[in-house]
């Protein structure tokens, strides 16, 4: 148990970021990564060295975030369909987005642009950029992670990074 806790004071910091990258909420990443040291513990047996520990916690939060946002897609869809028109429809609903790309962007606020494109991507764009360039993992890695071909990470990777080339386009400093 003692070592198990040293573990998890040592990579609790990492789990838990990874955790928000994926979800964009602080409570779900709280909740997520506490999930992610439960599970660890209860299958601790089966960690069998084929990767660091911080690799395969890793991949457990990666894969609870992957089922949470799942199962908000399924009832964001389920809430959109029961959006009736006496509430002004699903358009009235939207947020309003407005870009003034003339302000110079403060380190913050580029952060914010950047967050705010990431969650434009696709759930699996999205997870396979974050496990390519936040957790360097190897494409192998990322395929076994998503359960996918090395092929669609490769894929999935060109065209997270084409459409976030394309959200932030307008950040590019004239030359």
């Amino acid at each position: 148990m003692a070592a198990y806790e040293e573990l998890v004071a040592r990579h609790r910091d990492k789990i838990y970021a990874r955790a928000y990258s994926m979800m964009r909420n602080e409570d779900d990443a709280v909740d997520l990564s506490q999930e992610a040291w439960i599970k660890g513990w209860q299958r601790l047996k089966q960690f069998q060295g084929e990767s660091s520990f911080a690799t395969w916690m890793t991949r457990i939060v990666i894969n609870l975030c992957l089922d949470q946002l799942r199962r908000q897609k399924r009832h964001r869809a389920e809430s959109i369909e029961a959006m009736d028109e006496d509430s002004g429809g699903v358009e009235r609903q939207m947020p309003v987005v407005t870009v003034n790309p003339t302000e110079r962007l403060e380190r913050g606020e580029l952060r914010q642009r950047i967050d705010q494109a990431m969650t434009q991507l696709s759930e699996a764009h999205r997870t396979a950029l974050i496990l390519c360039e936040f957790e360097e993992l190897e494409y192998k890695e990322i395929a076994k992670a998503m359960n996918c071909s090395i092929g669609t990470v490769m894929s999935r990777l060109f065209y997270a990074r084409r459409k976030l080339a394309t959200l932030l386009a307008d950040l590019k400093k004239p030359e």
